[in-house]
């Protein structure tokens, strides 16, 4: 089973998927977008989110970050004078000290991922969408933000005019991603942003066209209920781009590979007479506020997707 995921929706649905799945037969595809640099050290939100969850390490409360963290080096540097609007706590900056010194020592980010999920125990093979550096740029009125100053210190409030993905041209996927979904039994994308955790992994050269030519079924999990996001900025990046802020907006930005949308029940009726071309819609709980949540979540995308090439 091969995940394409990012952001905290993606993953909750890992966590979902780890308990309705052996570890061993999961690949994670992670979004590296967001990367960027913090207080010298190299962060990667989403792969570590996704490390987090997969150690039964993610905050419950949060969604991100170490579960019971505390933050007395962030205290401390808030005193020094360096900013703060980005809340990494004690146990996380770990993570950021050991890719940094992986980093440092010559190791790909591919590497130094293989090396951090190794220590921490994890099963699962979590691969980032790229080694190269690709960042995601939101334009607004006032210039550039990376997507972490816009989400987090920005909280997504600010007007944005379009989002950029800096240095995907020359990117080439990390070793072991084309193969992955070349030989998958099932492909999955998590309930995450269609446009800035998914859309950098699909612009990655070689990765929409793999997941065209799969034979594995494709399903996608719609952060979309009704016509809202269930979190963050979503529907307004999804307008930006000229897509309806659904699940048929959803289907849409996926159809060229796309098998089966799982989408919310709530959305069941709007659903009925939709027709996006090759996209089968299955309609489930989507919310996932508890862990039983996340996992039926999980098996009814993994066995509607299945059910998808038996159908097809």
């Amino acid at each position: 089973i091969v995940v394409l995921t990012g952001g905290t929706g993606g993953a909750k649905f890992a966590q979902g998927l780890m308990r309705v799945l052996p570890a061993r037969e999961l690949t994670f595809v992670v979004n590296t977008g967001d990367d960027f640099r913090w207080w010298g050290l190299p962060v990667s939100p989403d792969l570590d989110s996704i490390t987090y969850a997969l150690a039964d390490l993610l905050s419950r409360d949060r969604g991100w970050g170490v579960e019971g963290d505390t933050f007395h080096c962030l205290e401390a540097m808030g005193r020094l004078g360096a900013p703060t609007w980005f809340r990494v706590g004690d146990r996380d900056l770990a993570t950021h000290l050991m890719r940094g010194q992986l980093l440092a020592a010559g190791k790909t980010l591919s590497a130094a991922t293989v090396e951090i999920t190794r220590r921490w125990e994890i099963e699962a093979r979590i691969l980032p969408m790229t080694d190269a550096r690709v960042e995601t740029r939101i334009l607004t009125p006032a210039g550039d933000l990376s997507f972490e100053e816009y989400f987090v210190r920005e909280r997504y409030q600010v007007p944005v005019e379009g989002v950029r993905l800096k240095g995907i041209e020359m990117a080439q996927p990390a070793p072991g991603v084309l193969e992955a979904i070349e030989t998958a039994d099932v492909v999955l994308l998590a309930p995450s942003n269609p446009i800035t955790s998914i859309g950098p992994i699909l612009a990655v050269p070689g990765i929409r066209k793999a997941l065209a030519e799969t034979p594995a079924p494709i399903g996608a999990v719609s952060p979309i209920v009704g016509s809202r996001a269930v979190s963050g900025p979503a529907g307004t990046l999804m307008q930006l781009q000229g897509l309806p802020v659904s699940p048929e907006g959803v289907a849409r930005f996926y159809a060229d590979f796309l098998d089966v949308l799982i989408a919310d029940e709530r959305d069941a009726s709007a659903l009925r007479g939709v027709s996006v071309s090759g996209v089968r819609f299955h309609c489930t709980q989507t919310l996932m506020k508890s862990l039983d949540d996340k996992v039926q979540l999980a098996r009814a995308a993994v066995e509607s997707t299945q059910q998808a090439q038996v159908v097809g």
